[in-house]
């Protein structure tokens, strides 16, 4: 390739125009996401199991100028998500990008510390794989499906760092994260074989944000941190927890030109929480 074919700096970077359908639309951090996105110009499906929510959302983004759709749905539910792509494909006629959001834990699956992962109610580990590893593949078969069709688009999966470093008390989470990624590596090779080098996919591993589940085990009511809490920060090189909207750069490049010959990769999103060994082998997050 010679310079002349080089794309513009800014270009690499324009997402104007396209459409996505971004799954957990409704939550902290989907939301950021979808109006992350919207700013850019993108056209945004929410998805998200309320459509109250989903309409909150679309309003918002209205409110700010930009253009978005509720379109209710549940990743376990496939006839919800054909629905909602129908509706996208109606409004917009195309789906450029898929980012996978949907997804956390839930305290039946959290093992405390006074018990034991013995303790760990039937059913409990099997929800949280399918609501973070089953929900993804669901969606990337309903909406990915469209974009095969055109041999074009970017998906966008949500991992986590304890895919990749098993973090205490989160059995079933960092297993379903481990997977997540994994089948990001997967489909990634089984699209370009496939349908060629425009269909890629890709994934985010965020480190510790601060959300609705995980608030109460990071900070207690005055703000201060939790022993598990301090223990991150202690163990973050960056020393804070991450903000949702500091996912927004990670987000861009993967879903645009400049990210154009990547695929099958988890960009991490960490403040140096995966790189930090000094007290690795010691290392347990309480």
């Amino acid at each position: 390739m010679t310079t002349a074919n080089l794309a513009e700096p800014q270009d690499l970077f324009d997402l104007t125009g396209r459409v996505a359908v971004i799954t957990g639309g409704t939550g902290v951090l989907g939301g950021v996401m979808v109006a992350g996105l919207a700013q850019a110009g993108v056209r945004v499906a929410v998805l998200g199991r309320r459509s109250d929510k989903a309409a909150a959302v679309v309003a918002a983004v209205a409110a700010a100028g930009g253009e978005a759709l509720a379109t209710p749905g549940d990743v376990l539910d496939v006839q919800s998500l054909k629905r909602a792509r129908d509706a996208v494909l109606e409004r917009w006629q195309r789906i450029d990008i898929l980012v996978n959001a949907a997804g956390g834990n839930m305290p039946d699956a959290t093992i405390a510390p006074e018990q034991s992962f013995f303790d760990m109610p039937d059913g409990a580990f099997e929800t949280v794989l399918a609501l973070n590893l089953t929900g993804t593949v669901n969606a990337c078969r309903i909406f990915g499906a469209v974009m095969a069709e055109r041999d074009r688009g970017s998906i966008v999966n949500i991992s986590s760092l304890a895919a990749d470093r098993p973090i205490t008390r989160v059995a079933g989470y960092a297993a379903a994260k481990a997977g997540v990624a994994n089948f990001t590596s997967w489909l990634a090779v089984e699209l370009a074989q496939k349908h060629g080098e425009g269909l890629r996919v890709n994934a985010i591993a965020p480190g510790f944000f601060l959300g609705e589940q995980n608030r109460a085990l990071l900070l207690n009511n005055d703000g201060s941190y939790t022993e598990r809490g301090s223990l991150v920060i202690d163990h973050t090189p960056m020393g804070r927890f991450a903000l949702p909207e500091e996912l927004l750069g990670a987000l861009y490049y993967l879903c645009g030109d400049a990210s154009a010959f990547v695929t099958g990769t988890t960009l991490v999103v960490d403040g140096g929480f995966s790189a930090y060994h000094g007290l690795y082998s010691g290392l347990r997050i309480e």
